[in-house]
């Protein structure tokens, strides 16, 4: 990851397609010694590409995996848990209103 990271720095800073050079000396600024074997197949898939086109080819990608919840059928698994989730929800809703009504004791708000 780190050597796409460099990467997008060096085209972001102007190169259209950065070398191993540009990689291993934004790499060595933070400290980092570059893998020769890792940085050459990092250069060899990106160079030539549309940092714009593969951006968006992995959000596409992003969009197509599941991001957790899980819909009505774990929720029906659950069975019990339901009433324990609103009781969680409940009481962050009286830590919440306490914590508001104690902003209100120091005669001053965050906004003032």
């Amino acid at each position: 990851m780190r050597y796409v990271a460099a990467y997008l720095l060096a085209v972001l800073g102007g190169k259209a397609s950065p070398g191993s050079g540009d990689i291993e000396k934004i790499l060595g600024s933070v400290g980092i010694e570059a893998d020769g074997e890792k940085l050459k197949r990092v250069i060899s898939e990106l160079n030539g590409k549309s940092i714009d086109e593969l951006i968006a080819q992995g959000r596409e990608k992003l969009s197509s995996i599941p991001a957790g919840g899980g819909g009505a059928a774990p929720a029906a698994a659950a069975g019990g848990a339901a009433p324990a989730a609103e009781e969680k929800k409940d009481a962050k809703k009286e830590e919440a209103k306490e914590e508001s009504e104690s902003d209100e004791d120091m005669g001053f708000t965050l906004f003032d």
